[in-house]
């Protein structure tokens, strides 16, 4: 999954999900908190597994398993609109402007203004480096 998508949340906390980005992650998708504070989204196949590992941690990483158990199923309605739930919304501080990017198997939903505050700050040597330390 790629691209950046610029979006607009309405008043009952409804987002317009890209068209290329639904037919990937396919009718059902998961959404939960992301790191960075963003919104992650998951094809159901994807959170199943991501979900099995989590169950199998031992019961020290309960903090882990707490953190990633509020997740929310979704399904776009005629319109092409998922609701994101309150809460998802409070903890990625989205207001109405949402930047949603696909990020290789996921997608993550950002508020814009902390998107672009995230690429402006982005450390293109840090970057090089890391991608030296992978190979890539």
């Amino acid at each position: 999954m790629r691209g950046e998508y610029q979006h607009n949340i309405d008043a009952k906390g409804r987002l317009i999900f890209p068209i290329k980005l639904r037919e990937e992650l396919g009718e059902h998708f998961v959404i939960f908190k992301g790191l960075d504070n963003c919104i992650n989204v998951y094809s159901q196949e994807k959170w199943n597994a991501f979900e099995e590992q989590l169950a199998a941690l031992p019961s020290k990483a309960r903090k882990v398993q707490r953190f990633f158990s509020a997740n929310f199923e979704c399904e776009p309605d005629a319109q092409g609109r998922i609701l994101i739930p309150q809460t998802l919304r409070d903890y990625a501080e989205l207001k109405k402007d949402v930047t949603v990017i696909g990020v290789n198997d996921h997608v993550e939903i950002w508020d814009s203004a902390k998107w672009k505050a995230y690429n402006d700050s982005a450390d293109t040597e840090e970057i090089a480096e890391m991608m030296d330390l992978l190979g890539v």
